[in-house]
């Protein structure tokens, strides 16, 4: 500071000089002669503070869509958007008047919390305790750094490629032979040369898996699967275990027509277990090719399903119906996208083993109206398996959906989906917690929401569906009625998350199917009979609605 004052004053006085021509005697101009200058100072101003815009307050519409649970649902069981807005209002520390402005991305634009968190251990000692507000902390967060692929719909930044990028397979060495257990996949018809695809070479899996299996890493190898790919057996019978190590690419094979799909029956488990630097990656074959796939590419085949033997609410058979204690063991059901599985059990505790820092890219696969395939299905899996650390991009369908079961769920990102980032049904009783849903930037389908809880609308099914997330952050762009959906008599408890929805969409819809009055389900008192939670709670949400 003191140089730049000397050099300041050096050039106000030659400016000076110059000026009034006196300096260094200068006699071809006159001199002011005698008297006094008078050197005007302008008044001095007082800076002003800037104003914040005022946030102009919500209202009830904005905050909360009011539909009823299908076309001939009564008008008495309606759920106004102004008792949605109360339910919000009776919690605490929510914001309401919430701006998009304050969340970049996923992550929040600052790094002051964007509300004063909840303590999640309060609904569950399973959770971890929460110190802020959304899945994220800030912008400096890396917890979803790394182990995650960046697209359009969410940049996590730090060392992950990009979705589309071909994953670092690296080069084969000299003769080496696929791993036991798995079979060289041929070239053309009649050679003797090993497939390769993008350069890599192929070994293939068996369509059947009923001993246990290890698929190493090993340079420049990919493992191909083809059609509906099983561990164990329809039966149940086999506990064959499918062990995939950290840094292994799977591919679902794009030469032939039928649904290419992993599918893990009940008695079974996989062991998929990756690393942040080195995730498994369960992707197309397209995305082995360098622009074989772009930001809107989907559903180039089936997805991965889980199936266990805990509770479920929707049995499958004339006249079943389940206990609240899940002790029916007749309560089974045949899941979503093939034929003949089932799943369903009185095991709460089942173990269909653990995927951890996983991707699943480019799934999804709807096959006709309410039977589809998805990123990950989980069909009755319980509190056994371990499910953190995984994205699933671009599904076509849902990023994940839970049909029963009471499997716990941390650190899972939806990215790109076409569908519903969570959907939640079937006397799901689990809990979850660092969750994200980041639909696709082009909107996804009509009637997509980043979540959908639900009891498939037989309002008092036991078990009933309990949703309960904790720091969670849902991007809504899809023109849904909502970003978040809660229905058929489900129940839920929600801490420590954001909601932000564009121009026109709502953040909440909150419906009951049957009811009038106070006995309206999904919002009726608590009942301990009907194992009724009560009205859904909401604490610590931030609210960023309707575009504001």
């Amino acid at each position: 500071m003191a140089s730049f004052t000397a050099k300041s004053r050096i050039l106000l006085a030659g400016t000076a000089c110059a000026l009034l021509s006196s300096c260094g005697g200068a006699d071809d101009v006159a001199s002011p002669g005698a008297g006094t200058v008078t050197i005007v100072n302008p008044a001095p101003t007082t800076p002003t503070t800037p104003t914040t815009p005022t946030v102009t307050p919500i209202t009830a519409a904005q905050l909360a869509a009011a539909t009823n649970a299908t076309a001939s649902t009564p008008a008495a069981a309606l759920i106004t958007s102004e008792e949605q807005l109360a339910l919000v209002n009776a919690g605490q520390n929510n914001n309401i008047n919430g701006t998009g402005s304050a969340i970049n991305g996923v992550y929040p634009a600052s790094g002051a919390n964007l509300g004063t968190p909840a303590n999640p251990q309060a609904i569950n000692a399973a959770y971890q305790p929460g110190s802020f507000v959304g899945a994220l902390s800030g912008p400096n967060d890396t917890s979803f750094q790394g182990w995650t692929c960046n697209s359009t719909s969410a940049e996590f930044g730090g060392s992950g490629a990009r979705c589309t990028a071909v994953p670092a397979v690296g080069t084969l060495a000299a003769g080496q032979a696929c791993p036991a257990g798995t079979v060289t996949a041929t070239g053309a018809a009649g050679s003797a040369t090993a497939a390769t695809v993008g350069g890599f070479k192929v070994c293939d899996l068996p369509q059947s898996i009923t001993t246990s299996l290890t698929l190493p890493r090993i340079q420049g190898i990919v493992y191909r699967f083809t059609g509906q790919t099983e561990v164990g057996n329809a039966a149940g019978t086999s506990n064959a275990v499918l062990t995939v190590e950290p840094g292994v690419v799977l591919f679902a094979n794009y030469n032939e027509t039928t649904n290419d799909l992993i599918l893990v029956n009940r008695g079974a488990r996989i062991q998929a277990v990756g690393t942040v630097a080195n995730p498994i990656i369960i992707t197309a074959q397209q995305n082995l090719v360098a622009n074989g796939t772009s930001d809107a590419a989907q559903g180039f085949w089936g997805g991965v399903i889980l199936l266990g033997r805990a509770p479920i609410g929707v049995c499958g058979g004339s006249g079943v119906v389940n206990n609240a204690d899940g002790s029916n063991a007749a309560c089974e059901n045949q899941v979503e996208g093939v034929t003949g599985r089932l799943y369903g059990g009185t095991n709460a505790a089942d173990n269909s083993g653990t995927m951890q820092y996983v991707q699943i890219r480019y799934s999804g696969i709807a096959i006709s109206e309410g039977n589809e395939l998805q990123g990950l299905t989980l069909g009755g899996t319980g509190s056994g398996t371990v499910i953190d650390h995984v994205q699933s991009h671009n599904s076509a369908d849902d990023g994940i959906e839970i049909f029963g079961g009471t499997t716990n769920i941390r650190y899972f990102a939806v990215t790109g989906a076409d569908d519903d980032g969570y959907d939640i049904d079937n006397g799901y009783r689990g809990f979850m917690q660092f969750i994200i849903a980041a639909q696709r930037l082009g909107g996804a389908t009509a009637d997509s929401f980043s979540t959908e809880i639900d009891s498939n609308n037989n309002e008092d099914l036991i078990p009933r569906t309990y949703a309960r997330y904790a720091n969670f952050t849902f991007i809504q762009t899809a023109g849904a009625p909502a970003a978040f959906r809660l229905r058929g008599g489900a129940d839920g408890q929600f801490v420590n998350g954001i909601i932000k929805s564009p121009a026109n969409v709502a953040c909440l819809n909150i419906v009951a199917g049957a009811g009038s009055g106070a006995d309206r389900t999904t919002i009726r008192a608590a009942n301990a009979g009907l194992q009724d939670a009560g009205a859904p709670t909401f604490n610590s949400i931030y609210f960023a609605c309707a575009g504001r």
